[in-house]
């Protein structure tokens, strides 16, 4: 075989070859479909880890903001603690400090200038009515008596010689003997030297007056509580400077005591009523007094009502000035709580008190009883139940939220 024909042999073969390879087996894919499907696998697998990445980036993003919003939401929200009030026993009687005042009270001043010449009664004496309590010297005073009592007696002296005289004018003048003019004449001196002695019997008057003076009586019955004077004491009566105390005098037979009536309790306070009082010196003794009267007013400054009650004091062991108690009894049972003093609201609307309700603080008006320093009682606006904010703030408004303390406790009578 020459060379060309092996030559075309050969390429017939290859070219054979070549399209055998080429013809694909039934049921066999081929080889550029088999490159492209773990591409395409592991690209949607890529694209969903990608997906889930952001989900769930966005996803704790969102929480996270969710727990920020919470959190500042709960930081600005005020942190309170509270209680609960204290329910008393149904308030049948009130306690309220009071000081004894003696029924009458007064200092006792001289009259009349001189020197203390004795003084019989000292401090502590029980005295009646009219007794002598000093007796004054005034050596000047009765020579000014003296004096005018002799200028008396020459103004009625001459008082008779005018009346002669304006008789024996009118007598003569009817016959012509006087003229009309010196007939007037002794009649009006005559009525001269009766004003003359009509002052002169004035000024003795006086002056016998303040005589009278030498003598310090007893105004009335009671206990002597100072003697401010000794013998030989110069005394003067204030013309012309300070008048000097010599006594002072109480009368403790019956004594006054005025209690101010907060203004819830005002109704027991009326006039007639019986009160109880008691002192920390005469322990389980007690002492009855009535009220008298009262100021029909309340006072706008401490909202309560004056009132006064008298005791009978027959023994004497009440003391002007002496701390009681007076007890007063109510008209009707008044139901009350006790709260601590730091609960309390002073605002222009008036008294107040903060509640928790619902997670939110509400503001109560709410009336007080007595007060006990610490602690106030309340009478109206607030029960047993209520949880009352301690310390509040000044800002606090109805309607703000709260939360409130694990440390918060029951009972707010302590």
């Amino acid at each position: 075989m020459s060379p060309e024909e092996q030559t075309k042999s050969t390429t017939v073969e290859a070219n054979q070859s070549v399209v055998k390879t080429q013809v694909p087996v039934e049921g066999q894919a081929e080889p550029g479909q088999l490159s492209r499907k773990p591409f395409l696998t592991g690209l949607v697998i890529v694209v969903l880890c990608l997906a889930a990445v952001v989900i769930f980036g966005i996803r704790s993003r969102v929480q996270a903001e969710s727990r920020l919003k919470a959190a500042t939401d709960q930081a600005a929200t005020p942190l309170v603690e509270v209680i609960h009030p204290k329910e008393g026993a149904p308030t049948e009687e009130i306690v309220l400090p009071g000081t004894t005042q003696a029924f009458t009270d007064t200092p006792i001043y001289a009259r009349t200038n001189g020197y203390l010449k004795a003084w019989y009664f000292d401090i502590g004496a029980r005295v009646k009515k009219g007794q002598l309590l000093a007796e004054i010297e005034t050596p000047e005073l009765d020579e000014q008596l003296r004096q005018a009592r002799a200028d008396l007696e020459t103004a009625k002296a001459n008082l008779q010689l005018a009346g002669t005289t304006a008789n024996r004018w009118q007598f003569l003048v009817k016959s012509g003997s006087v003229s009309k003019q010196e007939t007037d004449q002794a009649v009006d001196n005559l009525a001269a030297m009766k004003a003359t002695v009509d002052s002169n019997t004035a000024n003795v008057a006086r002056l016998e007056q303040l005589q009278s003076f030498e003598k310090i009586y007893a105004p009335f019955d009671g206990v002597i509580t100072a003697r401010n004077t000794d013998i030989g004491d110069l005394i003067g009566a204030g013309e012309n400077t300070q008048p000097e105390q010599l006594f002072h005098m109480a009368a403790i037979s019956v004594l006054r005591v005025y209690v101010p009536v907060p203004e819830v309790y005002a109704p027991a306070a009326h006039t007639g009523a019986t009160a109880l009082l008691t002192l920390d010196e005469y322990p389980g003794q007690t002492f009855h007094g009535r009220l008298v009267r009262n100021s029909d007013s309340i006072d706008t400054t401490s909202r309560t009502l004056l009132v006064e009650v008298d005791v009978d004091n027959p023994e004497g062991k009440l003391l002007p000035g002496a701390y009681v108690f007076v007890h007063l009894k109510l008209p009707t049972e008044i139901r009350s709580v006790t709260i601590p003093s730091n609960t309390l609201l002073f605002r222009r609307e008036g008294l107040q008190v903060g509640l928790v309700r619902d997670g939110k603080a509400e503001l109560v008006p709410v009336k007080i009883g007595r007060d006990y320093g610490s602690t106030v009682e309340i009478v109206s606006g607030l029960t047993a139940s209520d949880s009352v904010i301690l310390d509040p703030a000044d800002s606090l408004i109805s309607g703000t939220p709260v939360n409130v303390t694990a440390q918060s406790t029951a009972g707010g009578g302590q």
